[in-house]
């Protein structure tokens, strides 16, 4: 049973920015922890390691860093399954270690979010261990979803809703005298069983652990599943199977559901409670622009991602389609957009970009360092994934028997494959990252990586690309400079110029930004004085050569 796409919840109308809110034009680089840096050499990514590298997004340019889980957990998916939210995780370090993390990025002006996760638990946490030994109907278990089957013994799941990762979205549990007993819902992998946030307790504890981290001195939260936390009343059935290709197409049951926005009115009030621009963005996906727009009211979360921008196919009429829908929606109720090209779910740009495209991974280079000084262009905030200022490639070539991501798993025992990056394969995007030319990790840690490091990554090392004007990670560098000098940049007014089929124009105060889709060159009128390019420009009298894939900003 699925929904009719609605925007009629009451939107308040767009009011005034009291200031200029640092998110608005924040640019915010992704670490992800565990391959980031490894500072003691047990080949995993920690806190203190990605302390000592902060320095290095100091000098890149970003405004923020958001830091993946790294609390207590049993590790069943990448640290997305928390057993204790207040605690962090010895594979990552101490408490201390977070605090010291914190101080270190401010001393940098660096802000900085963190991860929480309030959809679903560890099946490890304390309550959920206290709901297994409860009775049916019990106190315990009303933090969860726990639910008697169907069918003459209750053999059969409660609904037909399938997890994101694959298979049903129902574990049966057994009770504690032996015998077959309730199933619990978990909308990704079995050790992560969704909270029930109908119950008190579940918002109260919430509520405590964001003023914890708050307290601690955390600039904010990347809100994982910020659109799942609310359920159809009665958790009616969807009526067929592969719904993990309706997320982000329709509202479903279990996802975009109306509910999830009350919540997050109270989690504003309380960010609103603490100084400094303490902000909440969401991981949300919708099926339209204008519902995206919703999570971001001026009474509710600050950001949120643009999935409908990072799934836009490299063509010049999608994207200008995308851009101008993202802008009316979140203009509309007096928000910035926010434009990502990567994270750590999904393949990364540059291999993305080189799919069906002539030219392989080059052209896939191309396109991506191109895509970069575009979103960088765009009125509004910017999400960066570590390792696209290396133009790393999606890694696709890893062992079986290496891989962690609990999606390849489920895909290999019940043939089911999951949507939207969760597929099975998002290992590949989560390598840990090459800091030197030389050793067996590429500097990345004294003890190896958890995950192999191709050969010819030793070039693209941040040591192998600082100092080289062609390098990717100096147009990186080179881009988020000029985006702070620049007065037009960031949050502010746009507007499209003329331009021939396959390149798009764009006009912020002071610069013009045009992008080449295409795979061939455009020849144009010099639009201003050249200040950046991704690929070298060529001259003629009056007219300038812009190269296939590329994007070029001129002052004006």
């Amino acid at each position: 049973m699925t929904q009719e796409l609605t925007t009629s919840l009451a939107t308040e109308p767009a009011r005034p920015s009291e200031g200029h809110g640092w998110w608005r034009d924040a640019v915010i680089y992704q670490v992800y922890v565990r391959s980031f840096a490894d500072s003691d050499g047990d080949g995993i990514g920690d806190l203190r390691g990605a302390r000592e590298r902060l320095p290095h997004l100091a000098r890149l340019g970003v405004d923020a860093v958001w830091l993946t889980p790294f609390y207590a957990s049993p590790q069943a998916d990448g640290g997305y399954d928390v057993a204790d939210y207040r605690a962090v995780d010895p594979l990552f370090g101490t408490l201390g270690d977070a605090d010291d993390l914190v101080r270190t990025a401010h001393e940098l002006g660096l802000k900085v979010i963190v991860d929480v996760v309030p959809n679903h638990s560890s099946d490890q946490h304390p309550w959920f261990r206290e709901a297994l030994a409860d009775r049916p109907g019990g106190a315990a278990r009303a933090r969860y979803h726990f639910r008697p089957g169907r069918g003459a013994h209750g053999e059969l799941p409660p609904n037909d809703w399938e997890s994101v990762f694959g298979g049903p979205a129902w574990t049966r549990t057994t009770e504690p005298d032996g015998t077959p007993g309730e199933w619990y819902l978990h909308l990704f992998a079995p050790q992560q069983p969704d909270l029930n946030w109908d119950s008190p307790e579940v918002r109260a504890e919430f509520d405590s652990v964001l003023r914890f981290w708050l307290d601690l001195g955390v600039d904010g939260f990347r809100i994982d599943v910020a659109h799942g936390m609310v359920k159809a009343a009665g958790l009616p059935d969807i009526g067929h199977t592969e719904q993990a290709k309706l997320i982000g197409s329709q509202v479903l049951p279990f996802f975009d559901q109306d509910g999830v926005h009350e919540i997050h009115r109270s989690w504003r009030r309380l960010l609103d409670s603490y100084p400094g621009d303490r902000i909440g963005v969401a991981e949300a996906w919708a099926p339209t622009s204008e519902r995206l727009a919703l999570y971001v009211r001026p009474d509710e979360l600050h950001q949120a991602f643009n999935f409908q921008f990072l799934k836009c196919p490299w063509d010049a009429a999608a994207m200008r389609e995308v851009i101008d829908e993202s802008l009316a929606a979140t203009g509309s109720v007096g928000a910035p957009t926010t434009w990502v090209l990567s994270n750590h779910d999904v393949v990364r740009h540059t291999t993305r970009y080189a799919d069906g495209a002539g030219g392989g991974p080059e052209r896939g280079l191309a396109r991506a360092r191109a895509a970069a000084l575009l979103i960088l262009a765009l009125p509004g905030s910017a999400y960066l994934y570590q390792g696209e200022e290396l133009g790393l490639p999606e890694v696709t070539e890893l062992p079986d028997e290496l891989r962690q991501d609990p999606a390849f798993f489920r895909a290999s025992t019940d043939g089911q494959e999951g949507q939207d990056g969760q597929d099975g394969f998002r290992d590949g995007c989560r390598v840990p990252l090459p800091w030197t030319r030389s050793g067996d990790s590429y500097g990345f840690g004294p003890g190896g990586s958890w995950l192999p490091q191709p050969e010819d990554w030793a070039e693209l090392s941040v040591e192998a690309q600082t100092g080289d004007p062609g390098s990717t990670l100096e147009l990186y560098r080179d881009a988020l400079a000029l985006r702070r000098e620049l007065p037009g940049l960031g949050d502010g007014p746009m507007s499209w110029l003329e331009a021939p089929a396959g390149v798009l124009a764009l006009s912020r105060p002071g610069l013009v930004c045009t992008l080449n889709t295409l795979g061939e060159e455009v020849e144009l009128p010099v639009p201003g004085r050249a200040l950046l390019s991704s690929a070298p420009l060529a001259y003629k009298a009056g007219t300038v050569c812009i190269p296939p894939d590329s994007c070029a900003w001129w002052a004006i």
